[in-house]
């Protein structure tokens, strides 16, 4: 960051303390500007209400690939702080608003917010990976590669696999997280 603005470390250094404040100051920037983003109507039902936030840190992610790590060190580490209560506290007053019993709104919020980060967590790219995978590479190729392989394990040790293979390559993974979204939100219905 520092080479982009033409100034030493000193100088951003000065502002924060360590590499680590100045990324949990931009992870919680960002994830405060996600959890602003507003439903496309006033009267949102809770379900969209979730799905908007949902979207907001799924993209949050997909254009900030670091932050994928950033906010997972700030649940596990910071679990009082602005990031962790803000996602919590966003998600959980519509958890409140679906009519859930307030005796499983903790568990409630909690699995819907675990299945969000870690979802979008699934599509970035994480900050020390060492899994092969090109930073750089493209996603149909990747998509191409493990359903080929798929399609070559044997069908009867694993049909399962061999059967999803064409939907794994031709999915889309917004509409497979908004999927996730709306299984979790299904079960949540079932605690009214």
């Amino acid at each position: 960051m520092t080479e982009r603005l033409a100034t030493g470390s000193g100088a951003i250094y000065y502002h924060v303390g360590t590499r680590d404040e100045l990324l949990d100051t931009a992870t919680e920037t960002v994830i405060t500007a996600a959890l602003a983003t507003k439903p496309g109507r006033a009267s949102a039902a809770p379900e969209d209400e979730i799905r908007t936030v949902a979207l907001a840190l799924f993209d949050a992610i997909a254009e900030h690939q670091w932050l994928a790590t950033r906010l997972t060190l700030q649940i596990i580490r910071n679990s009082a702080g602005p990031v962790t209560v803000g996602i919590f506290e966003r998600i959980g007053r519509q958890v409140g608003a679906l009519g859930v019993p307030e005796a499983a709104w903790f568990y409630a919020t909690s699995t819907l917010v675990h299945y969000i980060l870690g979802a979008v967590s699934q599509n970035a790219r994480i900050d020390g990976d060492t899994s092969g995978i090109r930073p750089d590479a493209d996603r149909e190729e990747v998509f191409d590669a493990t359903s080929t392989a798929w399609r070559e394990l044997d069908p009867d040790e694993y049909p399962f696999m061999h059967a999803i293979a064409g939907q794994m390559r031709e999915h889309d993974d917004r509409e497979q997280f908004l999927a996730g979204i709306a299984l979790v939100l299904a079960g949540i219905a079932n605690l009214r």
